[in-house]
């Protein structure tokens, strides 16, 4: 009973934590200017997968977790609880893809990026990011792409037969599509990102250098801007770099089960590996405020809840405050004045 008590109060505590978090990066993004900067949609979009995954997935999982694997709720909802699952994190692989590309145009190319990279652009890449989430986890799941008969999973449960020998949900994949799957979906994209890091950081150390080399005017007008993009990746290669520790075993682990034909049942293990990956969505907005400064500022304001409303009107003061305290000198000034020619 303990034991149960104290695995429940951990799960909820987590998420909450997952969910209060990333509701935390929106709204530090939303209401901070300093934030206001068109790479930031791309934070905001993982943001947003992040939070969708502590609503809708994880008290899935942390209820299956409590009654030790056994699914309660049917096979319909269990093949949608997958297909949450896998489209969820399909998007955050591919919103990274996008910050890296995103990252590798800004350091690479400064002068050109406000061109390339457009607000029209990125809305039509995060749109294209969802939809192909969306296909790539609904569709081979609910067509039985992913199973060794090919035949939808799970599809013959009753509500009433959560107690049945067997009764598991979970993600069946055939060695097909194993392959398939976690070759397009997760390691090709990291090979992908991996190498964009590493010529981003290339760069970066290539302009250092020349800014050191420069004259003073240049570096003057450049400097700021540079330092700027280069903090703003070393932020995003630090989620990308907690993303590969907590996502990776998942997939070794997964590929390494999908290719025996028997399904095994939910062990610690499997435990481990799944909340460690569920894990990233708590730590990405943790990691925010620890690389950035600006992040921190604004996390700062909304834990105090000082909006934009509150720095206006504190402006609007020290403004009537300036404006009073001129207005007090002039008449200040006009009294000496008047005492003088009274004197002379």
């Amino acid at each position: 009973m303990i034991s149960t008590a104290f695995r429940w109060l951990i799960l909820v505590g987590f998420i909450i934590l997952t969910i209060g978090g990333n509701v935390l990066v929106c709204l530090a993004v939303g209401l901070s200017r300093r934030l206001w900067r068109i790479a930031n949609c791309f934070v905001v979009s993982l943001a947003v997968t992040d939070l969708l995954l502590g609503l809708l997935v994880l008290p899935l999982s942390a209820t299956v977790e409590l009654r030790s694997g056994k699914w309660p709720f049917g096979g319909a909802l269990c093949n949608i609880y997958i297909s949450l699952d896998v489209m969820l994190c399909t998007s955050s692989i591919m919103t990274l893809l996008a910050i890296s590309v995103d990252r590798y145009l800004a350091i690479s190319a400064p002068l050109s990026y406000s061109r390339r990279v457009t607000p029209r652009r990125v809305t039509l890449v995060i749109f294209a990011i969802w939809t192909l989430s969306l296909a790539l986890s609904f569709v081979p799941i609910h067509l039985g792409w992913n199973t060794i008969d090919y035949r939808v999973q799970h599809l013959d449960w009753g509500m009433e037969d959560e107690d049945e020998e067997g009764r598991y949900c979970q993600f069946e994949w055939n060695n097909n599509y194993v392959a398939l799957y976690t070759f397009g979906s997760f390691y090709l994209p990291l090979l992908i990102m991996c190498g964009m890091y590493l010529c981003i950081f290339r760069i970066a150390r290539e302009q250092v250098r020349r800014i050191r080399a420069a004259t003073p005017s240049f570096a003057r007008t450049t400097t700021a801007a540079i330092f700027r993009e280069h903090k703003a990746t070393v932020t995003l290669a630090a989620v990308l770099g907690a993303f590969v520790i907590c996502w990776f075993p998942y997939f070794t682990f997964f590929t390494c089960m999908g290719i025996k034909e028997k399904t095994n049942p939910p062990n610690t293990i499997h435990s481990i590996v799944l909340w460690l990956g569920y894990f990233n969505s708590t730590l990405n907005p943790i990691l925010y405020p620890a690389f950035n400064r600006d992040f921190r500022k604004a996390y700062g304001e909304l834990l105090r809840c000082r909006g934009p409303y509150h720095r206006k009107l504190q402006l609007t003061r020290a403004s009537l405050h300036k404006r009073l305290t001129f207005t007090h000198g002039q008449r200040v000034s006009k009294q000496s004045q008047k005492h003088i020619d009274t004197v002379k």
